[in-house]
């Protein structure tokens, strides 16, 4: 797998949720179809202040992850994952607010030498770790 880390070429969607003012979902992106799926699940979270991205073609959360960090405005960001996720919000009669991410699946076991080499191959693969 090529080494994508820092190509232009990203395909990404990104929703924005306001808390004050007209409280409306922004949206950017380089992709229609990511773009609207970031804004259906903004909508679907109604919560003040919190963003979600959606990425495509290959890329992985992990390859984006410390550029969101480095955003002055970003506080927290609960996960970065291409696995199934479940947010946790909580509901005032103020609004709606996140506390946290259900990320994946439990552990089932632990990891021996075969899924170390594999985990340490897949990294090396997506460009996480050189």
């Amino acid at each position: 797998m090529k080494n994508r880390r820092h190509s232009p070429g990203i395909k990404f969607g990104l929703a924005f949720c306001e808390a004050s003012g007209k409280c409306l979902v922004r949206s950017s992106g380089t992709d229609a179809a990511m773009i609207a799926l970031a804004e259906k699940n903004a909508l679907a979270l109604a919560a003040g202040h919190c963003f979600i991205v959606f990425l495509g073609d290959g890329f992985y959360p992990v390859n984006v992850l410390n550029a969101l960090k480095m955003v002055p405005e970003v506080c927290r960001i609960f996960c970065a994952t291409a696995n199934p996720t479940e947010v946790i919000v909580a509901k005032t009669d103020q609004g709606r607010g996140l506390l946290g991410v259900v990320d994946g699946f439990s552990p089932k076991g632990v990891e021996g030498a075969d899924d170390v080499a594999w985990r340490k191959n897949f990294l090396w693969q997506i460009g996480y770790k050189l």
